[in-house]
């Protein structure tokens, strides 16, 4: 059942305007996300409405932080050396260079300026985010499949994938295990979570950042490390060593508000 990757990453060619399977996966993912956190606002803050109104606002600001995150991200954490010397290339964010790490500092860092300036517990939203985060990156990584991008190393397995693009080798299929990892299996866990009533503000985001940081983790041994870096100290990708700072900080993270709840 070997299957040969032969998808446009171009939907739709206007000429002049091209509509491509990222951008939708990218507005779809933050459409539904936005839909489906006010439903969790609504259930999970019943008493507490301004969550809810300051919802749209915030929304707007998570998505600046996606992009200028995300794209700082790759700049600083995969290619500082080219950036450094060709610092217009930056901006040109449609060339492709996108980290998902990046993207989530980004958004902490937003979600944190935001629910300080407006008086508000900022775990409320961090655990909204977190637990609609998997839709968006369940569609990002169905398009990096569709776009041939972030593929897995070799493999005899009968489920491999040919990425004619890239050679003839049968690999692993690296962005659909971390679709269904990072995207179907985290959004079921976390929301089982938070609409759990026993369930305290904070804790669904530190099980977000260590279940996100295991399953890419492990996803990470079957994909194909970037090629201008490779692996350091011979064995981690720089996925897998910014999953690890990521476990990290949500085991401190959730201590922490164990410890909050404990000494209330």
């Amino acid at each position: 059942i070997m299957m040969i990757h032969n998808f446009d990453p171009i939907l739709i060619d206007f000429g002049v305007i091209q509509i491509r399977w990222y951008s939708l996966a990218y507005i779809f993912g933050i459409l539904l996300g936005w839909w489906y956190g006010k439903v969790i606002l609504k259930k999970h803050t019943e008493n507490q409405k301004i969550y809810l109104e300051n919802f749209d606002d915030l929304v707007g600001y998570i998505i600046l932080g996606i992009i200028v995150g995300g794209r700082l991200g790759y700049v600083i954490f995969y290619n500082p050396l080219f950036y450094f010397d060709n610092l217009s290339e930056v901006f040109k964010i449609w060339k492709g260079g996108m980290s998902f790490h990046g993207g989530l500092i980004g958004v902490i860092i937003v979600i944190y300026i935001f629910s300080n300036l407006k008086n508000l517990n900022y775990k409320i939203y961090f655990d909204t985010i977190s637990s609609v985060a998997p839709i968006g990156i369940f569609f990002g990584r169905i398009a990096n499949f569709i776009n041939g991008e972030l593929y897995g190393i070799p493999t005899e397995k009968p489920w491999g994938v040919i990425f004619p693009e890239v050679d003839s080798n049968v690999r692993h299929p690296s962005q659909i295990y971390e679709a269904l990892l990072e995207g179907f299996v985290l959004f079921l866990i976390l929301n089982i979570i938070i609409f759990n009533k026993k369930s305290y503000f904070g804790l669904v985001s530190s099980i977000f950042l260590i279940l996100y940081g295991t399953f890419r983790l492990a996803c990470e041994q079957f994909r194909e490390p970037d090629e201008h870096i490779g692996y350091i100290f011979n064995y981690f990708s720089m996925g897998s060593i910014l999953s690890i700072v990521m476990i990290f900080f949500g085991f401190l993270f959730m201590s922490k508000i164990i410890f909050d709840e404990k000494n209330r």
